[in-house]
């Protein structure tokens, strides 16, 4: 069974034993702890001791002088075999049978293997007789692609360019027509022609209307 030795300063120590099934023991100053601890030092309701996997720890309640480990307080102290605490200035002892030792470490859980860098692990050694590391992969080849335009794009690309073409074919055959005319307009005729109205070009002149006929002779009165 796991012991506990109370030991307050001019007295003789007390030991109190427990089964491993004990899953918590309170401890302090007040008369309703599994542990009384009769000294000043010690809070009302001090500290409590609790199983976990593969032993226990003594865990502090808020107390005012708390609990020390090599003279450090602490919220929290795993205890071992063999280990001494205090409890305010009151020490406390905690002993284990070494077949208790032996349950203990079987219910503990292992260890988790820890997780180790990629790089770190291609720069460990070759073990001696071992088979040959694999050589790293290859870095990935950065691809760069080209971006195309969109359909869309390339549509009003094409109509743009094709209003330029229009544009420029208009203005030189504007330039040639202004040219043979002596200085006639290109767009102001057309539109005369579309209106149905004679286009004149400039320095010709215009058509002499035709004269009117003379009317015909009115008829002789007959004699009387």
């Amino acid at each position: 069974m796991p012991r506990v030795t109370i030991t307050i300063a001019d007295r003789n120590p007390q030991p109190y034993r427990f089964q491993l099934d004990r899953m918590k023991v309170n401890m302090g100053r007040g008369s309703d702890n599994d542990i009384v601890i009769d000294d000043g030092s010690a809070s009302v309701t001090h500290a409590v001791m609790e199983r976990i996997d593969g032993g226990y720890q003594l865990r502090d309640l808020g107390s005012t002088n708390g609990i020390k480990l090599d003279g450090e307080r602490r919220d929290i102290i795993p205890l071992r075999h063999g280990l001494t605490v205090k409890i305010g200035d009151v020490a406390f002892d905690f002993t284990l049978t070494e077949e208790e030792r032996e349950a203990l470490a079987r219910e503990k859980p292992a260890q988790e293997s820890p997780i180790v860098r990629e790089d770190s692990v291609k720069s460990l050694p070759k073990p001696a007789g071992g088979p040959a590391r694999p050589a790293p992969a290859p870095a990935a080849r950065q691809v760069i692609y080209e971006t195309q335009p969109s359909a869309s794009a390339s549509f009003f690309m094409t109509l743009f360019f094709l209003v330029l073409a229009a544009g420029a074919f208009w203005l030189g055959l504007s330039f040639r027509y202004s040219a043979r005319h002596q200085g006639g307009s290109l767009m102001h005729d057309l539109q005369k022609s579309a209106a149905g109205l004679p286009v004149t070009p400039p320095g010709a002149k215009p058509a002499e209307a035709a004269p009117a006929a003379d009317p015909a002779p009115a008829p002789a009165e007959p004699a009387k």
